[in-house]
């Protein structure tokens, strides 16, 4: 909001995206601005033109086909990747839930599912773009094919079909309840040479009494159930969760709960989330913590976190990882192991794109820093040279100032509540 309204005292033009607007589309700061809703992100390139012709446009509207709510925009539009070596791709959009404090449900509406002939597809033309990973992505990966039929195993045994030796498939996030039915198959896909052995299944309490408060539709033991069955089944698995402190109700008793649940697992990766009420949830009408209890607890929370250090028991040991990107102070490659944990390598251009040996001689808390073994074999995982950055996915040699034709006299604002750039780059329609 605040960007909004810095950049319309710029006299720039202002598109918003996402879910916030598609929820709340009479919000006072939308007024006179366009908005896109996020079933018609294919559309942003005549939004923007509109726009910078001084139009306002609003296109909020659910697609449908045969009476069916359609799960978005088409796979197979032209994109621009933020990595060229990644592919990002949305399995499904809504979910089969109704959480009471999450705003994306009051956007994203019911699940809504890509057909699996589609998504082998778009891998498919990934791999041969150059393309050397892939991650899954959705509101919930677990719920995938209810809609239609199906579910999450069918389709990532269709998929690992399609990816090259020496490439990999991550998993994105998954709510308990529709991962427990799954798990046996989960097991042998996770333990597949060419999938990370990596899940996000958030917990956000502890708590059975706030779970219920919640409307999570499962309770602790759930967790606790899929988590021990993979880290028993699949050793070194990485669970990732999420974590909110504060919610409404929460007594101090509710949140020593959640912090045992911490100390037991030492979740190498943990997000930590102090409750917000969103307006219009039914989370926001309970009755709250107070604010300096919240920020107390998340405080508590995050001290427990970081006072255990997961890899340090790591050190001297060899590790395949695949290198695919710029650490953020641009002075190390980032590479992953088989666990998606990050190792950080030299940064020697050849490394790029590559799957290499290192020996770890280091470890902070969010990762390792890994020397390549002399002598060892690189592989080169891509069957394709990758596309050029900025290069689009589909549509050779051209690019994203071409497509959009943002290079003019007036400088346009595409705005999103959180991620901007990447979803800028994942989800622009190049072509439409």
């Amino acid at each position: 909001m605040r960007v909004s309204r810095k950049a319309q005292e710029q006299n720039k033009k202002v598109v918003v995206a996402g879910c916030v607007p598609q929820a709340q589309p009479r919000t006072e700061y939308l007024k006179d601005l366009s908005v896109i809703g996020v079933q018609q992100i294919d559309r942003v390139v005549e939004v923007v033109d509109e726009a910078i012709k001084g139009h306002s446009v609003r296109l909020l509207g659910q697609k449908k086909e045969k009476g069916k709510r359609l799960g978005g925009a088409r796979l197979d539009l032209p994109k621009i990747r933020k990595n060229p070596l990644i592919e990002i791709i949305s399995i499904n959009t809504g979910c089969l839930n109704a959480c009471t404090y999450c705003k994306t449900k009051h956007a994203r509406g019911d699940l809504a599912s890509y057909p699996i002939e589609e998504l082998v597809e778009r891998a498919r033309q990934s791999f041969q773009e150059g393309v050397c990973e892939i991650w899954l992505t959705s509101e919930d990966t677990g719920a995938y094919g209810r809609d239609i039929g199906t579910d999450l195993p069918s389709l990532l045994w269709e998929l690992v079909k399609e990816i090259p030796e020496g490439a990999m498939l991550r998993l994105g996030m998954t709510n308990p309840p529709y991962i427990l039915e799954h798990l046996e198959e989960m097991v042998r896909i996770l333990q597949h040479p060419r999938v990370y052995a990596f899940l996000h299944v958030p917990v956000q309490s502890a708590s059975d009494s706030v779970l219920m408060d919640m409307k999570r539709e499962y309770c602790c033991a759930d967790f606790r159930s899929v988590t021990d069955f993979l880290q028993q089944r699949v050793p070194g698995i990485t669970i990732a969760t999420d974590i909110i402190c504060g919610f409404p109700g929460e007594t101090d008793e509710d949140f020593e709960q959640t912090m045992e649940l911490v100390r037991q697992y030492r979740f190498p990766s943990l997000f930590i989330n102090q409750f917000y009420p969103r307006p219009g949830t039914p989370a926001a009408k309970m009755e709250q913590v107070p604010a300096h209890m919240k920020k107390q607890r998340t405080k508590e929370l995050s001290a427990l976190f970081h006072s255990y250090k997961p890899y340090d028991h790591k050190i001297g040991e060899r590790q395949r990882v695949l290198v695919t990107e710029d650490s953020f102070d641009s002075q190390y490659y980032v590479a992953h192991n088989k666990f998606y944990e990050q190792v950080l390598v030299p940064k020697k251009p050849e490394l790029k794109g590559k799957m290499v040996e290192v020996d770890i001689y280091e470890a902070g808390k969010h990762y390792m820093k890994g020397r390549p073994v002399e002598d060892a074999q690189v592989f080169t995982p891509s069957i394709a040279q990758p596309l050029q950055k900025g290069q689009v996915s589909g549509l050779p040699q051209v690019s994203l100032l071409d497509r959009l034709s943002l290079a003019r006299s007036t400088p346009v604002f595409i705005l999103k509540k959180a991620k901007q750039s990447e979803w800028l780059t994942e989800k622009l329609s190049a072509g439409v």
